[in-house]
């Protein structure tokens, strides 16, 4: 019996053309080193030691018991019923028992959704800086994407009211938002989007009226995630406010009144969606809810505005995490299928394509965690860091969401005919990376958002030129004429995202500027980071990807020359093997 490359499944057909192995029975902890590596680089050694062994079982869980759970939980999507087996009118959705063990996993024995919030989980005494949190988002979501959303906005439901909240609504809400009791959570929704507009948040129709101590509801919520979450965060126009995002407030709207009978909101029906499956959807129709103010009522939008900051991080984690699984699948295939009498993974095409889907992943990999970890300084008051954080957000989600649909795509064409079947992880993945780019904010919308907002208001384009040269300055062991070569860049790419943003008329440019700062920004990183490495264990092989960063997705080559097959053939095997590479080893590529 032989074993097979990149995976813990073995080969029991005796000819490997006639197989094509899927990544079950994968540590997807084990099998990613770029991982740990970065946690390595961002993380307190102490804090890293400790979360380990619960990445190694979540990476085994996510790789086989969780993977079976989210194929059939994508396979028996969410029901609405309307009635109690007694006639009675009380809504409820039924889901498939393997979304219940997903939501057991994420929510109750990791604590994804409260690692930040809650001191304790899995047994360390403080809360989780972001970084660490979104290690254990980024495994999970390998396995299963459409969860990932209840537990994004749980966690922003609870940020939302810890940071906003009066203390009457912090002690009756809070404690069960970050639970990990499963007899004792509250997961949180987060319903925005009406019929009226969805990015357009100013054109809402939804009225709140005061009655009291609290305000009642009227209107309607268009695509409603998490549809029969407990407690949800959503805006509403107060009786008399002014128009636009200026007059809107921020409410929370619970599920359940207080005497246990259902809020006057229905369900009107579950969205049949493209992805994301697993997870309920909905319309729902406010008929006099009873909600509770949030903060002050002229700053709703840009309290909310917090929580969609933190989801698009999450959703560029996620999306990145889509692009992780297809990758390991797309290699599972290449290393192990015979076709012509050659594995797939030394065709040279096929060796092209694979390079494609492992660069957009690492890009990918690398700003989620810089991003994350400006979240971290920012929050602990770094102004610096809070203007970083302005632009890398935007341009992360703008980015990697778009990549991910291009990744899970080539990794099921690697696959070939059977990736398009459904018993197959690869068809799911391709489905749920559509979202990504939807998701808190279409393309368009993120890209304005980067260089209108972040660049032409709030100059942030000069907080990432300065810590991109800091890297830069940090990596005394990367070649200097790499570094000079990515400093001319950073500061080429930085100018041409200002004069775009400084113009209005330019506007049409802002996704090709939004995708060249990040592809800046990720080779500056990659090489950063290749330094660090290299300190640690001696390899130097992201500085490879820093090189080809730049070759392919920033430098416009001439189409009729032919490259250097040479060193972009060694540059590869360096790449796709699996030994480490010393600086001297890869230097001579950096020049």
């Amino acid at each position: 019996m032989r074993q097979l490359k990149h995976g813990g499944f073995a080969d029991f057909a005796g000819k490997a053309g006639l197989l094509a192995p899927d990544t079950s029975g994968m540590n997807f902890y084990r099998a990613d080193p770029s991982l740990a590596d970065l946690l390595r680089i961002h993380l307190p050694d102490a804090l890293f030691r400790h979360i380990e062994p619960h990445l190694d079982r979540l990476g085994a869980l996510a790789g086989g018991h969780l993977d079976e759970c989210a194929r059939l939980a994508d396979r028996h999507v969410p029901v609405l019923h309307q009635r109690d087996r007694f006639g009675r009118d009380v809504q409820w959705i039924e889901y498939h028992p393997a979304y219940r063990e997903l939501e057991r996993a994420a929510f109750g024995e990791f604590g994804i959704h409260a690692m930040s919030l809650r001191k304790g989980i899995l047994g360390w005494p403080e809360k989780y800086p972001v970084v660490a949190k979104h290690a254990f988002t980024f495994l999970f979501n390998e396995a299963e994407f459409g969860l990932g959303c209840p537990i994004n906005v749980t966690d922003g439901c609870a940020k939302l009211l810890a940071s906003f909240g009066s203390e009457a609504l912090k002690e009756k809400y809070l404690d069960g938002l970050t639970q990990t009791d499963m007899n004792r959570l509250t997961q949180g929704g987060q319903f925005m989007t009406e019929k009226e507009g969805g990015s357009d948040v100013g054109t809402l129709t939804t009225i709140a009226v005061q009655e009291g101590g609290h305000w009642r509801l009227f209107g309607e919520k268009w695509f409603c995630s998490n549809a029969d979450a407990e407690v949800v965060m959503l805006l509403a126009r107060p009786e008399g406010a002014g128009p636009g995002t200026r007059g809107v407030g921020l409410f929370l709207m619970p599920r359940k009144l207080d005497d246990g009978s259902p809020n006057h909101y229905r369900i009107v029906r579950l969205k049949d969606k493209l992805g994301t499956r697993s997870m309920a959807s909905g319309e729902i129709k406010l008929e006099g809810a009873i909600a509770y103010a949030v903060g002050r009522l002229d700053r709703g939008f840009v309290q909310m505005a917090e929580m969609v900051n933190s989801s698009r991080l999450s959703n560029g984690v996620k999306s990145t995490a889509l692009m992780r699984r297809a990758h390991h699948d797309a290699m599972t295939v290449a290393q192990n299928r015979v076709v012509f009498g050659s594995r797939i993974i030394d065709l040279p095409l096929a060796r092209r394509q694979l390079m494609k889907i492992m660069l957009a992943t690492e890009q990918a990999l690398s700003l989620s965690f810089i991003t994350a970890d400006a979240l971290d300084r920012a929050e602990a008051g770094s102004q610096d860091a809070a203007a970083l954080l302005r632009i890398l957000t935007p341009t992360l989600k703008f980015r990697a969401t778009r990549d991910a649909r291009k990744v899970c795509g080539d990794a099921l064409e690697m696959r070939g005919g059977i990736g398009y079947i459904e018993e197959f992880a690869t068809a799911r993945l391709l489905r749920d990376a559509h979202l990504g780019s939807i998701w808190e904010g279409t393309g368009n919308i993120v890209a304005i958002d980067a260089l209108t907002r972040a660049v032409g208001r709030h100059g942030a384009d000069a907080a990432l030129a300065a810590d991109l040269h800091a890297r830069l300055d940090d990596s005394a062991n990367v070649p200097q004429r790499w570094r000079d070569r990515l400093r001319e860049l950073t500061d080429r790419a930085t100018g041409f995202v200002r004069e775009i943003a400084l113009r209005s008329e330019n506007e049409a440019e802002a996704r090709r500027a939004t995708s060249l700062l990040y592809h800046v920004a990720s080779a500056v990183a990659l090489a950063w980071e290749a330094g660090r490495i290299h300190e640690r264990r001696g390899d130097a092989r992201r500085l490879l990807l820093s090189r080809l960063v730049i070759d392919h997705r920033v430098l416009a080559g001439d189409p009729f020359r032919l490259g250097d097959n040479a060193a972009q053939r060694a540059i590869t095997d360096l790449l796709l093997g699996e030994r480490a590479a010393g600086m001297a080893e890869v230097s001579e590529f950096v020049g």
